[in-house]
């Protein structure tokens, strides 16, 4: 498309180091954008789209065909014009619209994903059935994953049943490649502060495990009944391998032939469990002399399974969340000082979430083109802080204006007059777009005053991108409408307006070249040089004119990947046409480029 993406350094947070991105604009023209560049290289895609209320705003897109050839196509119109069927919002317009604009977005969504990556989209009730077919037409209903149920609070104004769920939609880009990786899992509630305590336990008792057990049903005693760690409270044995419990070592079933199991200290047949024992001889022989039985004091008690912590540590996630809704708005309100979106995201949920998604993969890049107030961005950066994690966040959102005379309810007036006192904006129009960047801004600020992991870089910032048309100027005239006298305005094809930073990231786009890579500029021979990443570098490139040789064989010194100068830039037609074989002759690997 004839679009490209400009920088904006004055809206972004540490524009040259940060590796997250927002970028403002029609999310459909971003995801074109982004096709080369991020094919194949996103984890996780989170989108919160526009639910299809009644009263949410939809993406105007430019469909190729007019209501009245679809009409007719579809026959709805005969011969001389009329339709043949009323034109209720139900009948099919209303929804198609909208999966039209889904899908379009899904489609273009996939592409980028790892081969193991997901997608999770969240949704209400309204759309829930049509979004599943697109999602299964997309990705094929084989890479479904599940539905979860994001349980908000209960509303009492319902007839019928509480109304107050919404729905959040798994789908992997290949089951089969994400299963290969093992099954998912997280961490059990307070698993955590007991392994804490062990540690320290063994510390201070040099393995002594009588001690460290008396002390381990202490710690689990004085723990308050509610704590999440006394679930776990029966784990206070010890041995070389950690903390266990003593587990039934009987058998579910009749079918294991009888045997006689040996104390190991009287010498004499242990007693038999009532249902016999849970493995065959040979397999209880093996886990007795792996020591992963333990017996009582002589043969006139069962012996027990011993069952590690190390080995249940781990649980499945259930498909339903409850999540009041009300904290979310309280994170806004801390952020800004009132609610200035209505219903937002819970960024701690999101974060619970995603992390499930990524299981462990700490440098992932997590996608939201539908990114609202940015509580996706907020779930990284917790996330990081958290973890020490350099996961990567890219914020798509669209600079749509919050007019308070547009506002469909008396709720959204409200929420718009809100956002337009707290942000004030200098007299131009406040958009979503700023409120989001304003969210991430502030969010970050917040968590750096807070507690962070030691490992964590603290990347807060995100660099600011935004779709304008190309940098290359139009052309209408054919070559014969051309005369002499016009040749000179079209001597240079870029528009007279675009910086050189805003003609890098175009290159950048063409290339495929990662858009967070660090930027550096240097002054060589009195001209601007961007080098982009370390050395090796990724690109060097300078867009001034008067460009000579002696500048042309210093930068291939450097020896870069890729290498591009402004077609207009040399000092000559010599210095023009030399430029491939001083790179021939001093850096063969790079790749010489012009615009």
């Amino acid at each position: 498309i004839a679009r490209t993406l400009l920088p904006c350094r004055e809206e972004s947070v540490d524009f040259d180091t940060t590796k997250n991105l927002f970028i403002e604009g029609d999310n459909l023209e971003t995801l074109k954008l982004l096709q080369e560049t991020y094919l194949g290289k996103v984890k996780v895609i989170y989108i919160d789209p526009p639910y299809n209320t009644g009263s949410d705003f939809i993406y105007d897109d430019d469909f190729a065909v007019s209501a009245d050839e679809f009409l007719s196509r579809s026959l709805q119109k005969d011969e001389v014009g009329n339709r043949l069927v009323a034109n209720y919002e139900s009948n099919g317009r209303f929804h198609s619209d909208w999966m039209s604009m889904i899908y379009s977005r899904i489609r273009l969504a996939r592409n980028l994903l790892t081969d193991d990556g997901v997608l999770l989209v969240s949704i209400g009730p309204e759309e829930v059935k049509n979004l599943l077919g697109v999602l299964s037409e997309v990705f094929g209903e084989d890479n479904r994953i599940s539905v979860l149920t994001w349980e908000k609070g209960r509303k009492n104004d319902s007839t019928f049943f509480s109304d107050s769920a919404e729905y959040m939609l798994v789908f992997a880009k290949s089951k089969e490649v994400l299963s290969a990786q093992g099954k998912w899992r997280e961490r059990k509630e307070g698993i955590d502060i007991i392994l804490e305590k062990y540690e320290e336990l063994k510390r201070r008792f040099n393995g002594d495990h009588s001690s460290i057990e008396s002390e381990m049903r202490k710690f689990y005693a004085e723990l308050e009944d509610d704590d999440p760690v006394k679930k776990l409270a029966h784990f206070f044995r010890s041995d070389n391998r950690g903390l266990f419990f003593g587990a039934d070592i009987s058998s579910a079933s009749t079918s294991i032939p009888d045997y006689e199991i040996i104390h190991p200290v009287t010498q004499k047949p242990v007693k038999k469990p009532s249902r016999g024992w849970g493995a065959t001889e040979p397999v209880m022989l093996e886990r007795i002399k792996n020591d992963e039985v333990l017996f009582g004091p002589d043969e006139s008690t069962i012996p027990l399974k011993k069952s590690y912590l190390s080995d249940v540590d781990s649980i499945v996630k259930t498909p339903v969340f409850y999540k009041d809704g009300r904290a979310a708005s309280g994170v806004l309100k801390s952020l800004f000082g009132d609610v200035i979106f209505n219903n937002p995201k819970d960024h701690l949920v999101l974060a619970d979430v995603i992390s499930y998604c990524l299981q462990g993969a700490k440098d992932s890049i997590v996608l939201d083109f539908f990114a609202g107030s940015s509580s996706t961005a907020h779930a990284v950066i917790e996330l990081n802080k958290s973890d020490g994690g350099a996961r990567k966040f890219i914020m798509v959102q669209l600079p749509e204006v919050l007019d308070v005379q547009s506002a469909t309810s008396p709720a959204a007036k409200q929420t718009i007059q809100r956002a337009i006192k707290f942000l004030q904006t200098n007299g131009k129009p406040l958009t979503i777009a700023e409120i989001s960047k304003e969210r991430i801004r502030r969010a970050g600020n917040k968590i750096l005053e807070g507690e962070c992991h030691e490992g964590w870089n603290r990347d807060i910032g995100f660099r600011v991108l935004k779709i304008d048309s190309s940098n290359m100027a139009d052309v209408y005239y054919t070559p014969d409408a051309i005369e002499q006298g016009q040749l000179k305005i079209f001597t240079d094809n870029i528009k007279p307006d675009r910086k050189p930073e805003d003609l890098l990231f175009q290159v950048l786009l063409d290339w495929g070249v990662d858009l967070s890579l660090p930027i550096r500029k240097e002054t060589i021979q009195g001209k601007t040089v961007f080098f982009v990443n370390e050395p090796p570098y990724d690109l060097v490139a300078c867009f001034d004119t008067g460009v000579n040789e002696d500048l042309v064989k210093e930068l291939a010194r450097f020896e870069p990947l890729r290498v591009v100068f402004r077609d207009t830039g040399f000092v000559s037609d010599a210095v023009k046409i030399n430029v491939e074989q001083i790179f021939k002759q001093m850096s063969p690997g790079t790749e010489v480029k012009s615009i």
